[in-house]
């Protein structure tokens, strides 16, 4: 197994013992690769979600550019669902599993079709 094979069990792990979903293993594949380098970079692989401004990051960058989803109080309301959901002590959240959540929450899979 690959670096990029590691990360996405890791991930899995995550979504299975901190978030309670049982993944899709394709749909987390193809969201993991569409983060690109940043998976390896330890800053970059993971959302500061007590850090309003990367929260904005979040929903500019992946709600609206990624997903194409429209602006509105429900992205920030779905970013709040998946951090809760991810755990308010589970200090390090990683990206990818947040855009899964975040993918799943607003039903745009199709996005990874």
């Amino acid at each position: 197994m690959g670096k990029r094979d590691d990360l996405i069990a890791k991930y899995a792990d995550d979504l299975k013992t901190k978030c309670g979903v049982t993944p899709d293993m394709e749909l987390l594949r193809k969201v993991t690769i569409g983060c690109g380098p940043a998976i390896y970079d330890a800053d970059a692989s993971t959302v500061a979600a007590s850090q309003p401004a990367e929260l904005e990051t979040v929903k500019n960058n992946f709600l609206i550019k990624k997903l194409g989803l429209p602006d509105g109080p429900k992205l920030m309301e779905g970013i709040d669902k998946a951090m809760a959901t991810y755990g308010a002590s589970e200090r390090n959240k990683y990206r990818v599993v947040v855009y899964y959540l975040l993918t799943k929450h607003f039903g745009k899979e199709a996005v990874y079709g």
